[in-house]
């Protein structure tokens, strides 16, 4: 116990002084990046309103979400802090212009995170289908994988094609380069990604693993996970000169040595800052590698900030 304490002192310490980092940053650097002012009209339709016919796969800027059917896992006010990641369903999140969705499964097709569990993938399909059946022109990336310490599901690639077949965008490296207008009336990127079964073929319906990559670190310190983002975000070639999705995730992680290991108030240390992040993007001259920037609890802004940033390369390459 007595040596515990001067470590907490030290964890305060640390994330105190990261804060304070972030704060400053943000006062000197503020919020400024091509196009920022932009708020959409329509957000469930907000690619439709950029032009199918001019917007090209490899110059979005996808708004995504961490662990993204969280909304009812766990018990509400006991183990639900601990694992809540976003509190919109799937449809919600959609309709607010989310366009890319971390979803863990384990074994019975059960959406999990840890060892909390929550609604069966059925209800993430239904979700997207209806949001599907009421829009023309928005593109969707889904990547569901296997959560770490559980099984696959059983045939659980034949499932997937068998639920989105129709709609599914195959495995084409051509796809980056392709406007959205050019896939319809295919409408969804599915990544795969499982434990142990193996991994879906190229060319197949169903994207691999090796087609959706980050570098995520384990922290709950912003300053450190910031930078760590900007410095492995500059590592990767441009979006136009590579055949694979690159996700940035503005999130920070409870850390077991800690008190505070609720999700909200510790990823609430770095949340704030996603248009800090995209302006340092700009100023540091890596904004061409930008391509799926996630977060927890997405809200309007953050999906205005990423909308902005594709208009600009819209209006850029026009």
């Amino acid at each position: 116990m007595g040596s515990c304490f001067p470590k907490q002192i030290e964890r305060r310490k640390a994330i105190s002084t990261e804060r304070k980092s972030m704060r400053d940053l943000h006062q000197s650097c503020g919020e400024d990046f091509p196009a920022c002012a932009l708020r959409p009209s329509d957000r469930k339709n907000w690619m439709a309103g950029l032009n199918p016919e001019k917007l090209h796969i490899h110059n979005i800027l996808w708004p995504g979400t961490h662990d993204s059917a969280t909304n009812k896992i766990g018990f509400p006010c006991i183990t639900r802090p601990f694992a809540q990641c976003q509190t919109l369903s799937i449809y919600q999140q959609l309709v607010i212009g989310t366009r890319v969705f971390d979803i863990r499964v384990q074994k019975d097709r059960r959406v999990c995170h840890g060892i909390l569990v929550t609604y069966s993938i059925d209800v993430v399909i239904r979700d997207i289908k209806k949001f599907l059946s009421e829009t023309k022109s928005e593109i969707i990336l889904l990547e569901i994988r296997t959560e770490h310490g559980h099984d696959d599901p059983p045939d659980f690639e034949q499932y997937l094609v068998h639920q989105f077949g129709e709609v599914l965008i195959h495995q084409d490296d051509n796809v980056f380069n392709k406007t959205i207008a050019e896939l319809f009336p295919k409408r969804i990127i599915c990544v795969w990604k499982p434990r142990n079964s193996p991994q879906p073929k190229t060319g197949g319906l169903l994207w691999s693993s090796e087609h959706l990559k980050d570098d995520w670190i384990n922290t709950d310190l912003p300053s450190t996970k910031f930078e760590s983002n900007l410095k492995y975000l500059s590592e990767q070639p441009p979006i136009s000169a590579r055949t694979f999705f690159y996700r940035v995730e503005n999130t920070v992680t409870p850390q077991p040595d800690y008190p505070i290991v609720c999700v909200k108030p510790v990823t609430g240390r770095i949340h704030e800052y996603a248009r800090l992040f995209i302006t340092q993007c700009f100023s540091r001259g890596i904004e061409d590698r930008l391509q799926i920037f996630s977060t927890d609890f997405i809200d309007e802004d953050f999906v205005d900030a990423c909308v902005a940033v594709t208009y600009s390369r819209i209006e850029r390459k026009s």
